[in-house]
């Protein structure tokens, strides 16, 4: 146990290492971050965050881009180019969180923002995420770093110079990428930012079924059963029908469907193979991790209390909720995160040219 009270992964060897800290120690300030002091709170960000952005949503010419990343698994990916030669702009490929899809707000913000800047903008869905659902049975998880490394290597023939932006669960999966797959990654790729990211599940598992996140939790148990109803109508000769009853917490969820259909011995055997943190050590390129002291279902310490090697940034402000941020800001529904994560990205797109 840290002593901020967190449950944490168990003391690893090798690619990570864990180390106990004073949480108010630990937090490293983003100080340009000032929400209005009404708008200050976990919850109150959070709930802010949906709001602002509820009707957002995306206005630009947009192609569908199929990704086969192999094992009978094909992605859909809604694609946003400049206008002119491809190979003069950037690319970012977003990555949206747990029970979302590329019409994810939070990701809409972010592209029209970067395609103001000039960016060549990719939402990726998740295996069967979204209208993907038909495209590919498979149910995705935390775990599944090769989709979004066979998405990028797609991307990268494409356009020289590319970054990812991950949120939530995607943030975690852009990070484990970035450091378990560092290898596979193309040349192009110049760094990563995760928003809000449970870079450690146990952790974030744990948050969630507590009496204050009871609202957010049914919200994802309701989805993730209703998801995989449909997907065993879908698929009935891969998936059990009825798994999904009498299920009540996220853990049980993912000891009864997400760690047996993705390879895992049981829902912690998924944490500990799935969560970035294990990893970081790993990363070779610039990368940002971008949280919020008070976010209801990531705990600080489960982000602020673990080592980072020199290519990873670490910014915990002090309030901004889950995936909220609603601040002063360019971007559109006050999506704060949405300029921090692109200003990062762009200097060190400058520094690579």
């Amino acid at each position: 146990m840290r002593r901020d009270g967190a449950t944490s992964l168990d003391p690893l060897t090798g690619s990570g290492r864990r180390r106990t800290l004073d949480l108010r120690a630990s937090v490293e300030q983003a100080a340009a971050f000032r929400p209005h002091p009404l708008a200050v709170g976990g919850h109150r960000q959070t709930l802010l965050g949906y709001w602002q952005r509820r009707f957002l949503k995306w206005p630009l010419p947009t192609e569908d881009m199929i990704v086969d990343a192999g094992d009978g698994v094909r992605l859909l990916l809604r694609t946003s180019w400049q206008p002119g030669i491809r190979e003069g702009r950037p690319t970012l490929v977003l990555v949206h969180g747990l029970g979302s899809s590329d019409q994810a707000t939070y990701a809409l913000a972010t592209g029209r923002f970067a395609w103001e800047r000039g960016w060549h903008v990719v939402r990726m869905n998740m295996r069967g995420a979204g209208d993907a659902e038909a495209l590919c049975p498979r149910l995705y998880n935390a775990g599944v770093d090769g989709d979004l490394v066979a998405i990028l290597r797609a991307v990268a023939r494409m356009t020289t110079r590319l970054a990812v932006v991950g949120f939530s669960l995607g943030g975690n999966l852009a990070l484990l990428a970035l450091g378990r797959r560092a290898g596979d990654l193309p040349r192009g790729l110049i760094g990563a930012v995760a928003v809000s990211p449970p870079i450690d599940l146990a952790a974030s598992a744990e948050a969630l079924e507590r009496p204050g996140n009871r609202f957010y939790h049914r919200w994802f148990m309701r989805g993730l059963c209703n998801g995989y109803v449909r997907r065993q109508r879908l698929s009935p000769d891969l998936y059990e029908a009825g798994r999904e009853r009498n299920l009540r917490t996220i853990r049980q969820f993912d000891d009864a469907i997400t760690a047996p259909y993705g390879g895992y011995r049981d829902a912690a055997d998924y944490y500990f193979q799935s969560s970035a943190a294990r990893y970081l050590s790993g990363v070779d390129r610039p990368a940002l991790i971008l949280t919020a002291a008070d976010d209801p279902m990531v705990p600080a310490g489960s982000v602020a209390s673990w080592e980072l090697p020199p290519t990873v940034s670490r910014e915990v402000v002090f309030t901004g909720g889950h995936m909220g941020f609603v601040g002063p800001t360019k971007a559109p529904g006050r999506f704060w995160a949405a300029e921090r994560a692109v200003a990062f990205l762009e200097g060190h797109l400058q520094a690579a040219t």
